[in-house]
């Protein structure tokens, strides 16, 4: 090789950052470790997702179904370096409830004697359920700060209000929470903001149209601009039965094809393409036999070109 042929295979080595390798890299917004992604009848894998900015161990929780056997199974993959009971006391810095149903807050029901102070943040009407079915003294014993005496005081009772933005304690991130239509009660979307990067949290919800409801659509009305300006990083949304189920036992939840048409109206909405938008699903019911339908006909019918995730207990998930 000649020295000028040497000197422009250095010269290009050293420019390769700057003429593009490595572009394209997408930076990371959030961390999230799934500790359960399942509706239905397995206690072991009922939904909870830990989140957290990059780079830290401040992590909320999204429902808490599943609790001790998600860390556990994380902690195997590698999620965690530090023992599953630290991971629960020390890295989770509180609960965002959706509803009271039991597959979304056993494990923090059982989990509670062990567990540290921290903050339940949820609905009014959800916190109440929570007060006065689960947390009392003939049910289990009252951890949270109000309710039946004695409280124990070691959870502190948030109560949010639609709209409004709140700090989340010992954390850097905010959450805003949005009613949802879920049967005959009251589900939460929340909306939690880290830096300028957001992830949209729903929890059990059935479409407006079957719901009699314009809650879906007031939330995607509300997360429209930040489609358009690309600070929503993901959405993450259940869909919990294949089409064939009637629409009088979906008892307020989606199929593949509500689902769809629910990213439609928020792709009309926001105005904008939603290809390669990550649409993370949750809340797939078993038996295994439905779950593999409705990834089938999620993917069948995602003309949107939106990049589905689908997300396993204790493997990491970055955005």
């Amino acid at each position: 090789m000649s020295n000028r042929n040497c000197f422009r295979l250095v010269l290009y080595i050293l420019l390769l950052p700057v003429i593009g390798f490595g572009q394209g890299k997408k930076s990371t917004s959030f961390h999230i470790v799934p500790l359960g992604v399942l509706g239905g009848i397995d206690e072991s894998n009922l939904s909870a997702y830990m989140v957290a900015a990059p780079g830290t161990n401040d992590y909320i929780c999204f429902d808490a179904g599943t609790l001790h056997y998600g860390i556990e199974k994380a902690v195997n993959n590698g999620a965690f370096s530090i023992p599953a009971e630290q991971v629960l006391r020390r890295y989770i810095k509180g609960y965002f409830i959706s509803h009271a149903h039991l597959d979304h807050i056993a494990g923090l029901i059982i989990n509670s004697p062990d567990d540290t102070a921290k903050t339940i943040y949820a609905l009014g009407s959800t916190i109440e359920t929570i007060k006065k079915d689960y947390f009392t003294w003939e049910s289990w014993a009252n951890f949270g700060d109000d309710g039946e005496a004695p409280a124990l005081k070691k959870y502190h009772y948030q109560i949010l209000t639609p709209d409004s933005i709140v700090n989340i304690k010992n954390t850097a991130m905010t959450v805003q929470a949005f009613p949802l239509s879920h049967s005959n009660l009251t589900s939460t979307a929340f909306l939690v903001q880290s830096n300028s990067a957001y992830i949209l949290y729903l929890g059990d919800t059935g479409a407006d149209e079957i719901e009699k409801s314009h809650n879906l659509q007031n939330l995607w009305t509300a997360i429209a601009p930040l489609i358009k300006t690309k600070k929503l990083k993901a959405i993450m949304i259940e869909a919990s039965f294949p089409d064939e189920q009637p629409d009088k036992t979906l008892f307020g939840h989606l199929t593949p094809k509500r689902l769809m048409k629910e990213m439609h109206q928020l792709a009309g909405l926001s105005g904008g393409s939603l290809k390669g938008f990550d649409l993370i699903i949750t809340h797939l019911k078993p038996p295994a036999a439905s779950i593999v339908k409705i990834k089938a006909e999620l993917k069948a019918e995602n003309d949107l070109g939106l990049n589905l995730i689908f997300p396993q207990q204790g493997r990491p998930i970055d955005l």
